[in-house]
């Protein structure tokens, strides 16, 4: 399925945000305005970036529905104004974005935009630089070697998702979880959360996010937020 485009010649007022739910990512992501993100993500989006990804998911906290952000008001509030047009620092920004699969196209002037942002691939980490690099293995590290009741938590729902979405049926997903020395009660738990995200029902329960240690321009006018990363 090809995703839309936004495209457009010439700088618009408004650009319609809604929410991007991704099951996996909502319970596993960080909070844009998180240690995690501020200390590793701003590396490899930028400062603009960073603040403008932290401000939609700050306005979809309180509209949840989806907004209209005024474009000319938003690249004010980052200092940047819309000089240069779409091949000025704000709409590189914005596209970045996408690039960057934190948000993608719903239509020619509607983005949908993630409120948590996903941990680092091994190629992502491998663009830190090397004292960042270094702390991220150990950040790592940590979470792996003593989780909390929260991270075991999150692990059974990803892994019971995963097993849903294999073709398991509930009572073998628990069981399988039971061999993998998750605590009968977490199984259960966790069965339930990846049944109610797979139908679309409110799930129960709410996920504590884990814990974390604190361009060019384009070569065309066209405005193209959902190409794939440098």
């Amino acid at each position: 399925m090809t995703r839309s485009k936004l495209a457009f010649d010439r700088p618009i007022d408004h650009l319609r945000i809604s929410r991007w739910d991704d099951p996996v990512v909502d319970s596993l992501g960080h909070d844009p305005r998180s240690p995690y993100v501020e200390r590793y993500w701003l590396a490899l989006l930028g400062p603009t970036t960073t603040f403008l990804v932290r401000r939609l998911a700050a306005e979809l906290e309180e509209q949840p529905d989806g907004f209209d952000l005024p474009l000319q008001e938003m690249a004010r509030m980052l200092g940047l104004g819309l000089r240069g047009g779409l091949s000025g620092p704000f709409y590189r920004a914005l596209a970045r974005t996408g690039q960057f699969h934190i948000t993608k196209a719903q239509g020619p002037a509607e983005l949908a935009a993630r409120t948590r942002l996903q941990p680092l691939t091994r190629h992502q980490v491998e663009r830190l630089p090397a004292r960042l690099r270094a702390e991220h293995a150990e950040w790592e590290s940590r979470s792996a070697a003593a989780p909390t009741p929260d991270q075991q938590r999150v692990r059974a729902r990803r892994l019971a998702l995963g097993l849903l979405e294999l073709g398991e049926a509930p009572e073998s997903a628990e069981l399988q979880l039971h061999r993998w020395e998750v605590h009968p009660g977490t199984a259960h738990e966790a069965v339930r959360w990846a049944q109610s995200r797979r139908s679309g029902e409110p799930t129960p329960g709410t996920v504590t996010p884990l814990p974390a240690i604190p361009p060019r321009p384009a070569p065309r006018a066209v405005f193209d937020p959902a190409g794939d990363a440098a």
